[in-house]
């Protein structure tokens, strides 16, 4: 059933002024953007959001994966990713969602109406949606951890993957082998691609301690809510240590079988995310492998190079990266990068999460770590602070001005991967609710807009997190910002307010005239459109502690592949107020052609222009005749 868009004419007549436009060669809008045009413009924009026979077909076509180079040619600063949970987003099969029917530990645990159980969505139903992502101008699509799990830890399931038994497998909830091969080879012959989420530091929390678990490993002898407490090197020195119990007939749960033996393990009690016990410790008691053991390590290479020669994805995720040892990353990375290079996938690409707000810790992986990416949570955190916590902008010039921490031989702040919110901290829209500036739906929907369009026009690699592209919001982060695209039984999930919207999370949320699903859509098309947008070196143009203004542009004057690209510049304008903004800015005297947007660029003086933006609008301008 078709659902109404609650926009109001105000936020539709905001938004559809972000229509593609032109500018004369002074940079002043053509004379034809009258008032007139742009009320004709916000009536058309209206009854195409509001009209249940509105069509994909009827409206403009937007660049998709189709229309990019072949994916095996593309670098990822080329790309658009997807970040989804297979669980929450489809299901395709139902005769899975009970799991396996002959492993008694990776079956049962589904529950739709409890957050955090299994919910049916699976392999198979990512595959059918394909046609969605794709009109949505998703070229990536990131896979949260996908092999076969320990379906119930306490109260709770392993429906998000992160609690691996079995390192060849693919979880039983979500599908088979053939299913995930199915699902690439059919992304593959849409130019999509498929990115695993793995996970080195840990698996399923099968092994005990005596001393925390009793003989058999099954009972609670510790009495507080800390878990088991960690033990320090200098404790394990002076003779305190655990002694390593597995329950009886769990002793071969986990695949590969040297994945069994504790001494593969740290085995120090659980982690408080402090110190050694971060590095060390077990996460809530999941077993913490002992990634300093030259034997581990080749380990997880050969598992992960499997994996790569099995089913051929381009490329991984890696998770919780600052908890293991960064000699192991130095080791790690290069030696899976190569390997499935040697198989042709030559530009497999892997990114880790450092969950970390500043560029010395995270860009420690991506040199030292010899990783080629990682999560720029210092981008996510610059966000909140100038588009929710309305701080100002000096938090993106500062961001940015430290990105030459990333430049060494193989990598560079433009292959950091840019996100607005996800699975563990919450959704971008959630940190908007609970601003104490009481953000009206309109206000919400327009900063997470501007958000977005810094994601994907600001140096980096744009990710979308399903579900913001139906107006997802949520009551926090992990279980509560896990909604189901799918009709959803979640009480908790289904009482929200979803934005631009009359559907709830109970409804299917595959509206593909959703606003913010035709927004993202044309933000894409623009990104695929401008080299500069992908590949330009950013330059901070304009920045005030006294002006809502933040303005950079994007340079190309390289070669990419041997290939020459055109040299060229856009100009990229923010304006992070409630209120219409004005700034002058610096520029070589080159006429300026609007992209998209609605602003004045007039030239005001030698090399000085002057820019207009309205309340919590962009605007894109290239520079014509560069050279």
């Amino acid at each position: 059933m078709f659902k109404k868009n609650k926009l109001s004419a105000l936020l539709i007549a905001s938004i559809s002024t972000l229509a593609f436009a032109g500018c004369g060669s002074d940079g002043v809008d053509k004379k034809t953007e009258t008032e007139k045009a742009r009320v004709e413009q916000t009536l058309v924009e209206k009854q195409k959001l509001s009209s249940s026979s509105a069509s994909m077909s009827t409206q403009k076509h937007y660049k998709t994966a189709a229309d990019l180079p072949h994916y095996l040619d593309r670098d990822v600063q080329e790309e658009v990713f997807y970040f989804v949970m297979p669980d929450r987003f489809n299901n395709g099969n139902t005769d899975n969602d009970l799991g396996s029917k002959t492993q008694p530990i990776s079956a049962g645990g589904f529950d739709k109406s409890h957050k955090g159980m299994f919910h049916g969505g699976d392999i198979q139903g990512l595959k059918d949606k394909l046609p969605y992502l794709k009109e949505l101008g998703i070229s990536a699509i990131w896979l949260t951890p996908i092999l076969r799990n320990q379906a119930m830890q306490a109260d709770s399931s392993g429906y998000h993957g992160y609690w691996v038994l079995d390192f060849t497998e693919i979880d039983p909830h979500l599908g088979s082998n053939d299913d995930l091969k199915d699902l690439i080879s059919s992304a593959h012959a849409e130019n999509i691609k498929i990115y695993f989420d793995i996970i080195t530091n840990h698996t399923a929390d099968v092994i005990k301690y005596v001393e925390c678990h009793g003989e058999d490993g099954l009972q609670w002898l510790v009495k507080s809510d800390k878990g088991c407490p960690f033990k320090s090197s200098e404790q394990l020195a002076n003779g305190e240590k655990y002694t390593p119990i597995i329950p009886k007939g769990h002793e071969q749960l986990k695949t590969p079988a040297w994945l069994n033996d504790p001494k593969y393990y740290h085995n120090q009690g659980d982690s408080f995310w402090q110190g050694e016990s971060s590095k060390r410790g077990d996460f809530a008691g999941l077993d913490d492998i002992d990634t300093n053991n030259p034997e581990v390590l080749a380990g997880m290479i050969d598992i992960f190079k499997n994996l790569i020669t099995e089913f051929k994805p381009d490329g991984f995720r890696i998770d919780t990266v600052k908890h293991v040892n960064t000699e192991f990353w130095a080791e790690f990375s290069p030696a899976l990068v190569n390997h499935a290079q040697g198989l042709g996938i030559k530009n497999f690409f892997m990114f880790g999460e450092v969950y970390s707000f500043t560029s010395k810790e995270l860009s420690e992986y991506t040199t030292t770590g010899n990783m080629q990416s990682v999560l720029d949570f210092g981008f996510q955190s610059a966000m909140v602070q100038s588009l929710i916590e309305q701080k100002g902008t000096k938090v993106l010039s500062s961001l940015f001005t430290n990105d030459i921490d990333y430049l060494d031989h193989d990598s560079n702040a433009n292959q950091l991967m840019n996100f607005t919110g996800n699975h563990d901290m919450g959704r971008f829209t959630f940190m908007l609710k609970q601003s104490a500036f009481n953000y009206t739906e309109d206000q919400m929907i327009k900063r997470t807009l501007l958000a977005h369009a810094m994601t994907y026009f600001m140096r980096g690699v744009p990710i979308i997190y399903y579900g913001d592209e139906q107006g997802f919001v949520g009551d926090g982060g992990d279980q509560a910002s896990r909604q189901d695209m799918m009709p959803s039984l979640v009480d908790s999930y289904n009482d929200d307010d979803l934005l631009g919207t009359d559907a709830t999370t109970a409804d299917d949320n595959f509206d593909t005239q959703h606003p913010l699903y035709q927004r993202f859509s044309q933000y894409a098309d623009i990104f695929y459109q401008y080299p500069a947008l992908r590949r330009g070196e950013q330059k901070t143009v304009f920045q005030s502690d006294e002006n809502a203004i933040f303005a950079v542009t994007r340079t190309l004057t390289k070669e990419h592949e041997n290939t020459a690209i055109p040299s060229s510049e856009m100009l990229i304008i923010f304006n992070t107020s409630d209120a219409p903004a004005k700034a002058s800015i610096s520029l070589q005297e080159k006429p300026y052609k609007l992209v998209i947007g609605q602003s004045k660029l007039i030239k005001s003086g030698e090399n000085i222009y002057s820019i207009e933006v309205p309340a919590l609008g962009f605007a894109i301008y290239e520079k014509l005749n560069i050279n």
